[in-house]
């Protein structure tokens, strides 16, 4: 046979595996791994983007993505240490760092997702057990976090991935068990509510109580100093009568007297007195 006919007779022999689907090419993307393997048996490891020659029906090629990926899991209950019941979402970022290690362990992509679910559970499941459901989900979380993931990414590299960051998304307590926790907590926030309400009302006593005092007390050192005031005052008149009564007691007596007429005859005042009474002496005409 001629060179001329080999020829044709490859061109044809290639044509006839496009038209059948078993094209001896394959391309790797930039962001694909692949693995030819070779009845059931891993052959080749190719890394580096390119177009390839495999073997038709003898040989085939499985890809893993050598991207950062995500993993996002479905919410599953874990049990804290005070026996709290947690319905944990939670999602990882993680990437095939070895394709060989994974195909050898699972054959796809799509068997290490699964043991990446297994490990990833089974590490939040001991560590969220050995924690209280308040530091959970305030104080710890991401310390926990960060343990996680270590201990996941440690058992992970042996299956030729690489787990870089595990976070809770989201952590709810089972329906059934809303409603009592829910309870606990209003109760818990009504004792506190009355304890505050009564230490409230005990500080009010205790103001109004100290405030009665300083009020008595005021009030009595205003009435002492009111007292001295008058009592001064009335020592001081007591000696101004004393006095005139000795320069003049006939003006003396006068005047007192009219002054005695002016509070007695005030307002319509009224009288029963008889008309020589020595009451009425400077009235009287002379």
């Amino acid at each position: 046979m001629s060179k001329q006919g080999v020829t044709i007779a490859i061109l044809a022999v290639v044509v006839g595996l496009f038209v059948l689907g078993a094209s001896p090419l394959f391309v790797v993307d930039v962001t694909q791994n692949a693995i030819v393997v070779q009845l059931g048996a891993p052959v080749k490891n190719i890394t580096e983007p390119g177009l390839y020659v495999k073997v038709p029906f003898i040989q085939e090629v499985t890809y893993f993505d050598k991207r950062l990926l995500d993993y996002d899991s479905d919410a599953q209950d874990v049990i804290t240490q005070d026996k709290k019941t947690l319905l944990l979402d939670n999602f990882a970022k993680w990437r095939i760092t070895d394709p060989l290690k994974v195909y050898q362990n699972f054959q796809s992509q799509r068997g290490a997702l699964q043991r990446l679910h297994d490990i990833i559970y089974s590490e939040l499941r001991i560590e969220l057990g050995r924690h209280d459901l308040a530091e959970i989900v305030s104080t710890t979380r991401a310390d926990l976090m960060k343990v996680v993931t270590q201990r996941s990414n440690e058992k992970a590299s042996a299956y030729g991935i690489e787990i870089q960051d595990v976070r809770i998304k989201r952590a709810d307590l089972p329906e059934q068990n809303e409603k009592a926790v829910f309870a606990r907590m209003q109760a818990e926030r009504e004792r506190q509510a009355k304890q505050y309400r009564a230490e409230g009302a005990e500080e009010a006593q205790k103001i109004r109580s100290e405030a009665e005092k300083d009020r008595e007390i005021i009030l009595a050192e205003a009435y002492k100093e009111a007292e001295e005031l008058r009592g001064a005052g009335d020592a001081k008149a007591f000696k101004v009568y004393a006095d005139a009564y000795r320069q003049d007691p006939k003006f003396f007596e006068f005047t007192r007297s009219m002054e005695a007429y002016k509070k007695t005859f005030k307002d319509k005042s009224t009288l029963v007195m008889s008309p020589d009474s020595e009451f009425f002496r400077y009235l009287k005409q002379r």
